[in-house]
């Protein structure tokens, strides 16, 4: 097999001016997040409504089980690492995802369930990325903006999970959801198997190579760990679309179009359709810069989406002050674009950084790493969030704002550093 870098921009093997590969790719991660989220979207409603789960116990069984889909890929990422590579380490990852799906059917199999839909994840979620790198040489314009494009593969299959898959359930049954979400994940699966050609090659692994391989660099490895815990600070704010703000907008937002009242939770599909909308005019602008020799490095991107947090943030807790209740719905809608905005300078930026950063033989656990981040910063977000009834509304955000600015300095003062070439 030809290396896919050789492909150079507007070459008849690209798809859309991007490799074929990144079409693969970007196409199963959609699908498998159609089901992610299509089963996650029907959890707690489920765990109630069919299994008679009380109110807490359900939200102690969804915590752990969200939380430990982003622990797992650690292990998958290792595993896969050191004996699997990548292309099997999907394959098993997928199926066992596949199976969780069609097992959530069954009230009896609900706990296996769960647990073989999180370990399939551990062995998925990060050798898909960490395959995104290798489609480019190091020189192509595209590469700075390529992960934003995976990341829209992201935002599309949450935007249509809750929709479909939450629809079928509450309405029809809850298997159809569940089995619906499951046919989503078989369809990511072939997909990416089906399309294998187009996708880098795999080198054969042996435990000896990989106990050589280069290890990281004290100064590269701090420089993670920077980046990590600025995103962790990041996602604080982040994440409290929809918890904080949520709240906000079901008892403060006038949601009223003449006789009809927006349901609130149609704007949290707002940020994955603005991701779609907004990301092809920035990896465009990106592209064009980086053609021309003036693309902003990675940690500046970066800085940029904690700064930009940090404003919408501002400007949300000035719409409070100045509106108080009723504010009209297109504020918030004005205050998720920004967010959507300063999102996409920063997580699908540092995932690409990560990729960059990982040594020979470790793509997988490296890009593992990065959703810890995830994971830690959606603790935080959630005790951060338990504050919302205990102080003034405003001055939550102005501490959210805070966040922002906190993440962005952290990423600017890395970008300042010895380290910078490093990261670009």
């Amino acid at each position: 097999m030809s290396d896919p870098r050789d492909r150079g921009p507007g070459n008849r093997t690209d798809w859309f001016g991007q490799p074929r590969g990144l079409t693969i790719l970007f196409l199963t991660e959609m699908w498998e997040k159609f089901s992610f989220f299509g089963m996650r979207a029907l959890l707690v409603y489920y765990m109630v409504k069919a299994l008679g789960f009380g109110g807490p116990q359900a939200s102690l069984v969804y915590g752990l089980y969200a939380g430990f889909v982003y622990l797992t890929p650690i292990l998958g990422g290792a595993i896969s690492d050191r004996w699997l590579g990548r292309r099997r380490a999907v394959i098993i990852g997928g199926s066992l995802m596949v199976i969780g799906h069609f097992m959530m059917a069954f009230p009896a199999l609900f706990f296996p369930a769960l647990a073989a839909i999180a370990l399939g994840n551990g062995f998925y979620l990060p050798n898909l990325a960490s395959q995104i790198d290798r489609l480019y040489a190091p020189a192509d314009a595209r590469r700075g903006g390529a992960y934003n494009v995976y990341y829209v593969g992201v935002n599309i299959g949450g935007f249509l999970a809750p929709l479909v898959c939450g629809t079928l359930g509450e309405l029809y049954g809850w298997h159809w959801g569940f089995g619906v979400a499951g046919v989503g994940m078989a369809a990511g699966l072939a997909i990416y198997i089906l399309g294998g050609r187009w996708l880098p090659a795999e080198p054969a692994r042996r435990p000896a190579q990989i106990a050589a391989a280069e290890p990281l660099a004290a100064g590269t490895l701090r420089l993670m760990i920077g980046v990590l815990l600025a995103v962790v600070i990041f996602r604080c704010a982040y994440e409290q679309l929809g918890n904080s703000v949520a709240l906000w907008a079901d008892a403060d937002v006038d949601r009223r179009v003449g006789s009809f009242i927006i349901p609130g939770s149609w704007f949290q599909s707002l940020n994955p359709l603005l991701v779609f909308l907004v990301t092809p005019l920035l990896v465009r602008r990106w592209a064009r810069a980086a053609e021309q020799g003036r693309e902003p490095p990675a940690l500046r991107k970066m800085a940029l989406g904690g700064g930009g947090l940090m404003l919408a943030f501002l400007g949300l807790a000035a719409i409070v002050v100045l509106g108080g209740v009723g504010v009209h719905w297109l504020w918030l809608a004005a205050f998720i674009t920004a967010y959507t905005i300063a999102e996409l300078h920063i997580l699908p930026v540092g995932l690409g950084l990560f990729a960059r950063l990982a040594p020979p033989g470790h793509e997988a656990t490296t890009i593992a790493a990065w959703f810890l981040a995830s994971f830690a910063g959606n603790l935080l977000a959630g005790a951060l969030g338990a504050l919302w009834t205990q102080v003034d509304h405003a001055a939550f955000f102005v501490m959210m704002a805070g966040c922002g600015a906190v993440a962005g300095a952290v990423l600017l003062g890395l970008a300042r550093s010895g380290w910078r070439a490093a990261a670009d």
